[in-house]
């Protein structure tokens, strides 16, 4: 049984403080099952959004990891906003999770990007 969001979400926030970084939830989803998208703000002033990974990266595995994949990476904040209004209006019941730090590494499983994350 796969962790629910409200729990990822609120481990994702304590890890990110404990590094010396900021977070917050911009949009609260269904506790449960809501889909949870990441916006990594860099000190440069780019942003990479993480989305919930394709369910092939499930396969092999008993299917309770959350994952993600690099959706857009080191882009303005206007792509962040249009691709995020588009998935709310397909998912209302999504998270959106800001995260600011430089290195994420280890707060949350990323994929390898099979086409490489859009610029």
């Amino acid at each position: 049984m796969r962790l629910k969001s409200q729990i990822f979400v609120s481990s994702l926030l304590r890890n990110a403080f404990v590094r010396g970084g900021y977070a917050a939830v911009l949009r609260k989803g269904a506790e449960e099952a809501g889909a949870i998208f990441i916006r990594q703000r860099s000190r440069i002033g780019t942003e990479t959004l993480y989305a919930p990974a394709p369910q092939n990266f499930f396969e092999d595995e008993d299917g309770t990891a959350r994952k993600f994949e690099a959706r857009l990476r080191d882009v303005e904040a206007e792509s962040v906003d249009s691709a995020l209004s588009s998935e709310i209006r397909f998912d209302p019941d999504c998270w959106i999770v800001e995260i600011e730090l430089d290195d994420c590494d280890g707060l949350f499983e990323v994929v390898d990007d099979v086409d490489g994350a859009r610029r």
